[in-house]
């Protein structure tokens, strides 16, 4: 007899922390539902109001902006989008030849796009470099116009405590002087940072090629082919021959490798004290996504020059703020390119930083819980009949090359990854878990993680080969493990089997 679950249905369209209008992830709780989302139904729409700030617009942009456009009388062939800063603006008009810059006096960025396909390339390149305006602070010129009634109840650190907070904690975190961290929009705004710091390095000493090392995020692979007209994709981490052949016919035109580590989805761990020889030997820079091992699970110190993580994962664990870091490695002797490094990146919004302050604190208690609940969990997955294959950090392929970064033995990765062949969509129904994008929360996520990330390539069969290539499953589910008694993670997870 299995026990009644604590999860239950979240409704589609509920943000998710529930009743959270700075949420960054929205329930999608039936495949249908994500499909609906990537084809943009009507219907979908409706429901959808919130959902990652980088991919939707937020509501209380959309009112800020149509008040913008009565302020300034703007006709009605444009639409305005609202960025960060002054600087971003720069950066978008410049790429986009937009000029329209100073238009608008205001204290954050706005540019007048016409309606239509440059309107969709623009939103799409700032979905990939991250300077959207955070809705904590259109929340705040809102509501000082009586716009919006309310402001979300919330608590915030003091304003003069909060950046300090944050960045003493990573500093701490990464053994690292708090000179050396630059916090940021989101992660993709650090990543945006740190990869157009390099190209502008690029240009000084002739080298021209960055590597992709691994399957990386749909849109860190977009910035880099946006920057560099030479890049490499090396899919299989652990095919380090193909790897080291390539730096040594190109050794003298390679820039920069970036990686993750792990991998997302498929928490795949590089060799990397054998890739810190290689970087070492052809003076290469190595940048390291850190966001899916933590500080507190894996030592990468000894093998990163450049860290970029999302604190809008675990170092948040809400799911309510959009932020980023940049954490440079003194080790490595690059603090005289620090600059060029941090200065394409945004400041984050200050409520973003108070609200992040608090939930930071947690960071380190909150990834051993999940650390711990991960461990157990794995093992129980790999018995269930419905799942066909499973992926985690423990997997015997590259478990050798996460162990030997460990902190300590129970330091696992709070992300695994289940394939379910038969039955998936209804699997997928059925689990009550929250369901949506994003990862690292206190509560346990699950994502379809192809269908979200890449259902372009699921739709396009010209396109539909490539995910064997990358030998990325269509029926995954990502699930970030939560904090949650594991018991009750696990009695979720048996529950469905009552389906068969």
């Amino acid at each position: 007899m299995i026990k009644e679950s604590i999860f239950k249905h979240i409704p589609c369209g509920n943000t998710l922390p529930q009743n959270n209008i700075h949420a960054v992830s929205t329930s999608m709780p039936t495949l249908q539902d994500v499909i609906d989302y990537e084809e943009q139904t009507p219907q979908i729409l409706e429901k959808i109001k919130v959902a990652y700030p980088r991919f939707l617009i937020h509501p209380y942009l959309k009112l800020l902006s149509n008040y913008l456009k009565d302020k300034y009388s703007v006709s009605n062939e444009y639409d305005l989008i609202l960025l960060s800063s002054k600087k971003a603006v720069e950066a978008v008009s410049n790429r986009y030849f937009i000029h329209n810059k100073f238009e608008f006096n205001e204290p954050f960025g706005v540019i007048k796009v016409i309606k239509g396909r440059q309107y969709q390339k623009v939103l799409k390149f700032i979905q990939h470099v991250g300077y959207n305006l955070s809705s904590r602070y259109a929340e705040d010129y809102l509501y000082s116009l009586n716009i919006i009634p309310s402001l979300q109840d919330e608590k915030l650190e003091k304003k003069e405590l909060s950046e300090d907070i944050v960045i003493s904690t990573l500093a701490k975190a990464y053994k690292e002087d708090k000179k050396n961290i630059k916090l940021c929009t989101s992660g993709m705004n650090a990543i945006h940072s740190v990869l157009k710091g390099l190209k502008s390095i690029q240009a000084r000493n002739g080298k021209s090629i960055l590597i992709q090392f691994g399957w990386l995020y749909l849109d860190t692979t977009n910035i880099v082919s946006q920057y560099f007209e030479e890049s490499k994709v090396f899919f299989d981490i652990n095919n380090l021959k193909e790897f080291e052949d390539f730096l040594e016919t190109n050794k003298n035109r390679v820039l920069g490798i970036i990686t993750e580590v792990p991998t997302n989805p498929l928490v795949k761990t590089a060799n990397l004290k054998k890739v810190r020889e290689l970087c070492d030997k052809y003076n290469i820079v190595l940048v390291i996504d850190s966001t899916f091992a933590t500080p507190y699970n894996l030592d990468l110190k000894p093998y990163a020059d450049i860290f970029v993580e999302s604190l809008t994962k675990f170092a948040c664990g809400n799911a309510d703020v959009l932020m980023g870091a940049i954490i440079l490695n003194s080790n490595f002797k690059i603090s005289h390119i620090k600059n060029e490094l941090f200065k394409h990146s945004d400041n984050p919004y200050i409520k973003d930083i108070q609200r992040m302050a608090l939930e930071i604190v947690n960071y380190e208690k909150r990834v051993k819980k999940i650390s711990e609940n991960t461990k157990e969990l794995i093992t129980f997955l790999q018995k269930l009949p419905y799942i066909s294959r499973v992926y985690s950090c423990l997997d015997e392929e590259n478990y050798q090359n996460y162990k030997d970064l460990m902190i300590d033995e129970n330091s696992i990765c709070g992300i695994v990854s289940i394939v379910i062949e038969k039955d998936f969509e209804k699997i997928y129904n059925a689990l009550n878990f929250a369901k949506g994008p994003s990862l690292g929360t206190e509560f346990t996520l699950l994502m379809p993680y192809t269908y979200l990330a890449h259902y372009d390539l699921i739709v396009n069969k010209n396109k539909s080969n490539f995910l064997n290539k990358i030998e990325l499953p269509i029926n995954l589910i990502r699930i970030s493990v939560g904090i949650e008694n594991i018991e009750d993670i696990k009695n979720e997870f048996k529950r469905v089997l009552e389906l068969f």
